[in-house]
């Protein structure tokens, strides 16, 4: 270090700073040709430089920040430390006590290129000199104030465009929107779809609608190909930051940073329970509602309808005690919940067998579940899944595919319930105000709630309905067509099972299909059905 004696040169820090880093008015560009101008101006030569963007004074400390932390921590290093101006170095009393406690510590200078009058030098090299110490105070004062007062501004525009139907505030919009432009031209921003993100929320709906778990849907995303990224990181890639972080969440060990955040079952669970998919606006996990009751709209496009989003609700509250998950043998098993053992009716699992010659293969595994199985029945992959596939086309695949279509219904109790428990809590604070104002704005809420409830309990419930479409497409169309899980699920809707007997001694070189019993059990042949039909009418005639 560089110890200045007369005219000596200085060896300097030039620190930046930006909260948001798509703030143009504070740019590091900015900051940076202030700092190099201080330099000239008190003989300094910068030495290294900490640029911490995306982070908030406010809600860090100097010391805590990623790269001025590091900085402070070697004190030896240089002379001064530079910033533009001093609210990119505290914005609190505490935080600006701190610094000087710590340049007092190591006799070091601090120089703000733009402050009252001009630039700003607080020299603590020298311990007997109180100047320092009293502008230090009387500055951190006011950066304390100008905080207050640009959080105060930040919150009160925040809550006035909350209560603007389509109107979007700004940062970080919740998965599965982007900012996008108002309707019919209208200043500002509103949400609009974001096609990535929906097809991910597309792709989680129709794992869960086929029988999977919020930790099975999680482990499936964090290990596709390519990555799929969570919703901190997707933002993140849009925005072209850097991904990761610092954690605290479930999975994680607090406070820690990581490159890549992942999915999680909790992650699962709070997208799909979030109202924000029926495009209302939200705030602490309740939604923004109007002066009548009604969810304040953040978007044209919602993403999901209120009875899909009811039906989604309860898919996950019947898969909440399901938290296993599938393992690979599971992904990759045609037959998976479509096998059965014939002795004792458990289902078959696919695994593979040890021996010189390790075979992929289905097995009882009623002892594995403290059941007993007098005959457990054990048969190679390859043959059965064989057996099946053709019995299946030879079957079903003529057949003409028929989809049934849900109409979805309405049903307002799950609506009425989220009211009326927001009335609940609105009615504790009866009382509670003291002014006139206060009075009149907890009447207003308490009205617009009541309202609302009394509204939804005088809408008829509609049930859901159905409409069978045909496709033009065969079975044995979409069997081809189709991956192993994509077929095992025709399997299970078309009500497919096989019973499995235990072989006899000898058979390990080919497959005793006497041992099969295989049907279809949801679906009849169409045309024997007409024909039925038809024999019906003439008989009635």
């Amino acid at each position: 270090m560089t110890v200045m004696l007369g005219s000596e040169q200085l060896e300097a820090l030039s620190a930046i700073r930006l909260s948001v880093r798509t703030d143009e008015t504070t740019s590091p560009t900015r900051q940076r040709e202030a700092n190099d101008r201080s330099a000239r101006a008190i003989n300094a030569r910068i030495v290294g430089e900490a640029e911490d963007l995306d982070v908030s004074a406010s809600k860090t400390t100097p010391f805590e920040r990623p790269e001025l932390g590091k900085w402070l921590a070697e004190p030896s290093r240089f002379d001064v430390i530079l910033w533009w101006r001093l609210d990119r170095a505290v914005r609190s009393m505490a935080d600006m006590h701190d610094l000087a406690k710590w340049a007092r510590q190591y006799r070091k200078m601090l120089v703000f290129a733009e402050g009252p009058g001009g630039m700003l030098k607080l020299d603590f090299r020298n311990p007997l000199d109180p100047v320092a110490e009293i502008m230090v105070t009387l500055l951190a004062f006011a950066a304390q104030m100008e905080a207050q007062a640009i959080r105060e501004r930040v919150k009160g525009a925040a809550e006035a465009i909350r209560a603007m139907p389509l109107r979007w505030r700004g940062a970080r919009p919740p998965y599965g929107y982007m900012p996008g432009p108002m309707p019919d031209g209208a200043p500002g921003q509103t949400l609009v779809p974001d096609p990535d993100a929906v097809k991910v929320i597309e792709h989680i709906v129709r794992e869960l609608i086929e029988g999977s778990n919020p930790t099975a849907i999680a482990l499936g995303l964090n290990g596709a190909n390519p990555v799929i990224p969570p919703p901190r990181d997707h933002w993140a890639i849009r925005q072209g930051r850097p991904t990761g972080g610092r954690t605290g969440g479930a999975g994680y060990e607090r406070g820690t940073t990581v490159e890549r955040f992942s999915w999680g079952a909790s992650t699962i669970n709070s997208l799909l329970r979030s109202q924000t998919l029926m495009g209302h606006k939200v705030h602490q996990g309740a939604p923004v509602r109007d002066s009548s009751g009604h969810p304040v709209k953040a978007s044209t496009e919602p993403i999901l309808t209120r009875e899909e989003y009811d039906q989604i609700g309860e898919l996950l509250s019947a898969r909440a005690s399901d938290t296993r998950p599938r393992t690979r043998s599971d992904t990759n098993a045609l037959l998976l919940r479509v096998a059965f053992c014939d002795e004792c009716g458990s289902r078959m699992y696919y695994t593979r067998a040890a021996g010189k010659r390790p075979t992929n293969i289905y097995g009882c595994r009623a002892a594995a579940h403290a059941l007993k199985c007098e005959k457990p029945a054990t048969i190679k992959a390859e043959w059965i899944e064989e057996y099946v596939e053709r019995e299946f086309l030879k079957i079903a695949g003529p057949w003409e595919v028929v989809e049934t279509r849900k109409i979805p219904g309405y049903d307002p109790g799950p609506e009425i319930n989220e009211v009326a428990s927001e009335l609940e809590e609105h009615m504790a604070q009866s009382g509670r105000a003291r002014s006139e104002a206060g009075r009149r704005l907890w009447q207003e809420k308490h009205d617009a709630l009541d309202g609302r409830l009394a509204e939804l309990e005088a809408t008829p419930r509609r049930p859901p309905l159905e409409e069978t479409v045909r496709t033009g497409r065969t079975y044995a169309d979409d069997w081809h067509a189709r991956d192993s899980a994509g077929r095992r699920q025709m399997l299970l809707d078309a009500g497919a099972r096989i019973a499995v007997r235990q072989g006899r001694r000898g058979g390990r070189y080919s497959v005793d299909e006497s041992r099969f019993d295989f049907s279809i059990g949801q679906y009849d042949d169409p045309e024997a059905v007409r024909l039925a039909e038809i024999l019906e009418e003439e008989l009635a005639d």
